[in-house]
């Protein structure tokens, strides 16, 4: 009898405990180490986390991000002095949305008095609050991934610089962008790019400590901010290396993206900050600049940032500066490298850009156009080269000697993708009074795959008014078999990297042959650039390229020494 009572009794507690448990409020319980061991209906209700997703998971899993490692530090402080703490915090649903609660938690303990476990209880608090809440989230917070933004990580990196001058400990900025990111947003949609993108921020979660910040600037650019690494700088930076290598070996893993896989690479670059011996600006350029070295040197690799890196972006800067001023000041020229059939008449030329630089002497493309393209200067600096290209074609069609020849001129992609470019060609050849079939734009692989739509529309407008288009750098990218059909080309360009090896290099001679064999099966003309020795001219020749550029026959010249070149032939 006095065990069935006492039965009874045990599950009338149970009962009990069971409806306490499932009660309007949410409900956590988890061990001595903050592992969630269960949560109630309410707390999936509340913060859209099913008990599955929540199990095994520590409670940042609802984290918002809004209060600095001082905040928790008094609230373990209460537990470890009352076993009691309650209050007002901002947390996160799944969907992202920031919103208030009041949380009261409690330790369990043994009858030794040991902690065993934690229960926490959260209730939603007034709509004014959540308002507040919501505004932190958009000001602070990016929509798609839900990581926090560029504002919140220039407050927490100047906080975490401050933290490191009281505590002598290291921190480090990684800076990521992904490498093939564009290819997919622009081939398969901005939908299935944002699904990459919160996927990327997953595992970048899953890649760092939970008090370490993991934000995203914009575009396919991340930022991990790590802090508390070791007083000895060589070991700070040895840490901050190994979770670079491991947040790269994480991203490449495969995706599924709705049924299909895609694979992505990231460059990183890291900057190392101590004390306050640098800014949180100054900071973030460093690790932007060794991300941009780590693309240099073949992608899907990590950088840290030296001194020397410093000295770049100062140079970077005063070319910027001096650039401005290139174009008003005329000290910018076309150079003419004659294009040959392959009986060696010169049959046209592609223009090349000079700047003729009044304390630095001659300065090549590779040293000054990807300044202009990000400054924005290659737009004012193109439309300059084409309307130079057609009035020099005017120029060349009143004389017998040169009324045939073709003007290739190089296109850039932010140039291209402007709303106005077709305009822009039109009004240069009205100017001028050029006829358009004698000018051929040059257009890059990469180009064409920014967003082929437009490039496919564009291009067909074009070639209504009789101009022609090459493939630029031909068989360098991974896609142009599939786009080739689409394109209405009239030329592939076989890149040089091709050329140069051709006597030695078995896989070249494949390669060049099977460009040559598409162009034949589309109806394109072929010409090869790069030809330097009459080895290579003759390979070419034999299998079929249509037209030859190269040292071979001649090097890029001012005007004057191009023409004076055509009277010798």
């Amino acid at each position: 009898m006095t065990d069935i009572l006492q039965r009874k009794q045990t599950e009338d507690d149970l009962r009990l405990a069971a409806i306490s448990f499932e009660s309007q409020d949410a409900m956590v319980v988890t061990d001595a180490k903050g592992i969630i061991l269960r949560v109630n209906k309410a707390f999936t209700r509340l913060t859209g986390y099913s008990e599955q997703e929540a199990i095994g998971r520590t409670p940042a899993l609802i984290s918002s991000g809004r209060y600095d490692k001082a905040f928790y530090l008094r609230i373990w402080a209460s537990l470890k002095e009352k076993r009691y703490w309650q209050g007002e915090m901002l947390n996160k649903r799944k969907n992202g949305m920031v919103h208030a609660e009041w949380l009261t938690i409690s330790a369990v303990t043994s009858a030794e008095g040991k902690v065993t476990h934690y229960v926490g209880s959260l209730s939603e608090t007034t709509r004014s609050q959540d308002v507040e809440a919501e505004m932190h989230r958009l000001a602070n917070f990016d929509p798609v991934t839900h990581l926090p933004n560029r504002r919140f990580l220039f407050d927490s990196l100047k906080e975490a610089i401050s933290v490191s001058s009281r505590s002598g400990r290291h921190g480090a900025l990684l800076f990521l962008d992904l490498d093939n990111f564009k290819t997919l947003n622009n081939t398969r949609g901005h939908n299935i790019g944002d699904l990459l993108l919160s996927e990327v921020a997953e595992r970048l979660k899953a890649s760092v400590r939970e008090y370490d910040t993991v934000t995203r600037l914009g575009g396919d650019e991340f930022v991990l901010l790590l802090e508390n690494l070791s007083k000895d700088e060589q070991e700070a930076a040895i840490q901050a290396g190994l979770v670079g290598e491991q947040v790269r070996d994480a991203i490449a893993l495969p995706y599924m993206l709705q049924g299909t896989e895609f694979i992505c690479t990231t460059s990183i670059g890291i900057s190392m900050f101590y004390r306050q011996n640098v800014s949180a600006e100054d900071l973030l350029k460093h690790a932007d600049l060794a991300m941009c070295q780590a693309k240099k040197d073949g992608r899907n690799s990590l950088r840290f940032f030296a001194p020397e890196m410093q000295a770049t972006l100062v140079e970077h800067s005063t070319l910027e500066g001096d650039l401005r001023h290139a174009l008003e000041q005329q000290q910018l020229h076309l150079y003419y490298q004659m294009q040959v059939d392959n009986a060696r008449r010169i049959i046209g030329a592609e223009a090349l850009l000079r700047w003729d630089h009044p304390e630095r002497g001659m300065i090549l493309p590779g040293d000054f156009i990807h300044i202009a393209e990000e400054s924005g200067l290659i737009l004012p600096i193109g439309y300059w080269v084409l309307k130079s290209a057609c009035e020099q074609i005017k120029i060349w069609s009143k004389s017998p000697d040169t009324c045939d020849l073709w003007l290739a001129v190089n296109v850039s992609a932010r140039q291209f993708h402007q709303a106005e470019f077709a305009d822009q060609v039109q009004r240069a050849l009205n100017e001028s009074g050029a006829d358009p079939t004698k000018l051929k734009l040059e257009l890059t692989e990469s180009l064409v795959l920014d967003d082929v739509s437009d490039t496919v529309t564009k291009m067909h407008a074009l070639k209504e008014l009789g101009i022609s288009f090459a493939m630029d750098d031909f068989g360098t990218g991974y896609s142009s078999l599939t786009y080739l059909k689409q394109l209405p080309l009239d030329q592939l360009k076989i890149d040089q990297s091709f050329i140069r090896d051709l006597s030695t290099d078995r896989n070249n001679m494949a390669i060049v042959q099977a460009i040559i064999t598409m162009g034949r099966t589309f109806e394109l003309n072929v010409i090869s650039e790069g030809v330097e020795t009459e080895e290579q001219f003759e390979f070419l020749d034999n299998h079929g390229s249509h037209a030859f550029q190269g040292f071979l026959f001649g090097r890029p010249v001012p005007l004057g020494q191009f023409e004076t070149s055509l009277t010798l032939q």
